[in-house]
């Protein structure tokens, strides 16, 4: 049976009987009807726009690929055949009918499901994503691991059009196509528009150019030309020019043949039939294949069809509505950011800013709209980004580039050789630094100040606040060299904001409160928590001097060395991983300086991937929220903090 998901469906609403949950496992679906697929769309759809009205989460991409996901289990025999999803912003509906239907309100909160594909939560998860371009290089890894292993089950990795912008998706299509594996690639594509007559007729024309029957004939014909003494080879040519011509007149799919990939598509990702029929074709070809479906991002539900960049990813909302559900209080750090950008740009020129495909998400939307020629959106490639940036510093520009922390460890290299060694004026500013919360490990950026603070030449801070980030944006563009700051995901602690921004001298922190017991050296959004410790601790006697660190590197040499001698206790409190983190920059300056008896507990995130949960849990976990560093500072005061300062050095 053929019809697309907005017909009316035969049966009426008081006849059926609800489908979803029948389906535990995907062999479950192998025995329903088209008909019956797509009532479990439409449950399917319900389920999700329900669930992450309360959890939040990725609405839009998970609503656009429902079909494609049944179409794929309906097909192919999972978990023996591997389906790789790229980022996993798709993998919803794979999640409800692999076993975790009854989990699914969990996902996303501490203790539930995650958002994103785990191996170690099913065994349909082939492999773990969370970042972008990934699928086939992993998707090809495993099919050549089953080559070499003599198995002959599928592999098929799904990808967006979004990251099919990020080149190691076509490092992975080169390769694919050298090797000649048998790995299947489905493009889920939501963004491209192709007229109804061109779509019909070339996915009719790709369909049916890849059925078993017509992939015999053209051997068999390729083996008859062949034979012809003198002429075979040329009259063989001319006659795959010809279908070449045809097909890359008909669809877009010439690149992918040049990369000797069989192109299928596109075809309409919601209908059921010809997806199966793409898939089942698929599943019988040799070599490397990519099936082209088109979808709409938000599909079965308006507010997201209307606007799908809005409900990509979002926290809780109204379903009647697709209002969110917020709270008043300060605005985010996210939009502090973007409308000091446009403040500091109205009065200099040189400055321009660069995401990576984030515009919204870096809060540079207002940016793009005032100044569209200096504003750059790269697609999912942060390492282009980078020396993006490096060649516009060399030509007297000031770049800011604004990528998530966990993004911008995909860019290390660049950052290293094209920005720090030659000293190039860019700032980074790295937004979603520490916990991020319900997007989990693959989301936290915990380890920009690791990763960052060795490397020559750079600058590293973090704002304690608001205002702050709005001096050190200034800073950074006064600087004559690469600067870098980071701030969380969320709301900002609601000070109140300079008129005329200041800027701050470079290495020096700021004394909050006085203290003769112990002093907390906190960096970042760690600043307030310290401070609401230091009044907890002198409730009970306890003097504990704050200080505002600011910069991770350079370190305040003389302010910290002139609070150990004064207390002999310090405690350092960042949301970043312990290991070569803000904590142990202090403890090489301290080491550097002979105070080798200084009492130094570090508060941080210890060696371990922090799962997803909200950050008020994540952050309680760690020890690093006021009753975590209270806890510290009591166990320091009393001498049961010397074991642990001891075992942390």
């Amino acid at each position: 049976m053929s019809r697309d998901t907005t017909q009316e469906s035969s049966q009426s609403e008081q006849e059926r009987q609800p489908l979803l949950p029948r389906i535990d496992s995907p062999p479950d679906l192998k025995s329903l009807s088209i008909e019956e697929l797509y009532q479990l769309a439409e449950e399917i759809r319900d389920e999700i726009i329900c669930t992450v009205s309360s959890n939040g989460g990725h609405l839009a991409p998970n609503l656009g690929a429902v079909e494609l996901t049944l179409a794929l289990h309906y097909v192919f025999d999972a978990p023996e055949d591997l389906i790789v999803w790229d980022v996993g912003h798709q993998a919803y509906a794979h999640k409800l009918i692999t076993g975790r239907r009854e989990r699914f309100h969990t996902i996303r909160t501490h203790g539930g499901i995650s958002g994103f594909p785990k191996r170690s939560e099913s065994p349909y998860d082939a492999f773990g994503v969370g970042h972008a371009s990934t699928s086939i290089s992993a998707g090809l890894g495993l099919a050549t691991g089953k080559f070499m292993k003599g198995d002959t089950d599928r592999v098929i990795a799904v990808i967006g059009d979004g990251s099919m912008t990020g080149g190691m998706a076509f490092e992975g299509l080169n390769q694919a196509g050298h090797l000649e594996r048998d790995l299947i690639v489905v493009l889920n594509d939501n963004e491209m528009s192709i007229a109804p007559n061109v779509g019909a007729l070339s996915s009719f024309l790709s369909r049916k150019m890849t059925t078993k029957l017509a992939v015999r004939i053209k051997r068999d014909v390729a083996n008859v030309l062949t034979s012809i003494p003198g002429i075979g080879d040329d009259i063989l040519q001319l006659a795959r020019r010809g279908e070449d011509s045809l097909k890359s007149f008909f669809t877009p799919g010439m690149l992918f043949e040049a990369l000797k990939f069989e192109y299928v598509g596109p075809i309409n990702g919601h209908r059921l039939d010809r997806l199966i029929e793409a898939f089942t074709n698929a599943k019988n070809l040799k070599g490397p294949v990519l099936v082209h479906a088109l979808t709409i991002k938000g599909k079965g539900y308006k507010p997201a069809e209307c606007d799908p960049s809005k409900f990509h990813g979002l926290g809780k909302f109204v379903v009647s509505t697709g209002e969110p559900v917020t709270k008043p209080g300060a605005p985010s750090y996210t939009k502090i950011f973007g409308q000091t950008m446009v403040r500091l740009a109205e009065k200099d020129n040189k400055i321009v800013a660069i995401t990576a495909a984030m515009p919204e998400g870096t809060g540079l939307s207002q940016f793009a709209a005032l100044y569209p020629e200096r504003f750059f959106d790269v697609g999912i490639c942060e390492q282009h980004a980078v020396t993006f940036a490096a060649g516009l510093a060399s030509e007297g520009f000031k770049p800011v580039a604004a990528i998530y922390s966990t993004f911008l460890q995909r860019a290390y290299d660049q950052v290293v050789h094209d920005v720090c060694l030659q000293n190039l004026p860019v700032t980074f500013v790295m937004d979603r630094g520490g916990l991020v919360g319900e997007d989990g490990p693959t989301h936290h950026g915990v380890f920009d100040l690791s990763y960052l603070r060795h490397v020559p030449n750079l600058v590293l801070m973090a704002p304690a606040d608001e205002n702050e980030l709005q001096r050190m944006l200034k800073t950074a563009l006064e600087h004559d060299g690469p600067i870098a700051l980071r701030y969380p995901r969320g709301t900002a602690e609601g000070v109140s904001m300079d008129s005329e921004i200041q800027t701050i001298p470079i290495g020096k922190g700021e004394l909050l409160c006085e203290g003769k017991d112990l002093a907390i050296l906190a960096i970042g959004n760690r600043v307030w928590p310290a401070l609401e410790a230091a009044k907890k601790l002198e409730k009970e006697g306890v003097k504990a001097a704050v200080v505002n660190c600011r910069f991770v590197k350079p370190l305040d040499r003389d302010l910290i060395i002139q609070l150990a001698n004064q207390s002999n206790r310090l405690i350092t409190v960042e949301e970043n991983a312990l290991q070569g983190g803000f904590g142990t920059a202090v403890l090489e300056l301290l080491s550097e300086e002979g105070h080798a008896g200084v009492q130094i507990v570090r508060l941080g995130i210890s060696d371990q991937f922090v799962e997803h949960g909200s950050q008020q849990v994540q952050r309680s976990a760690c020890g690093i929220d006021t009753p975590g560093i209270v806890e510290a500072a009591r166990a320091m005061v009393t001498g049961d903090g010397v074991k642990q300062a001891a075992s942390q050095r």
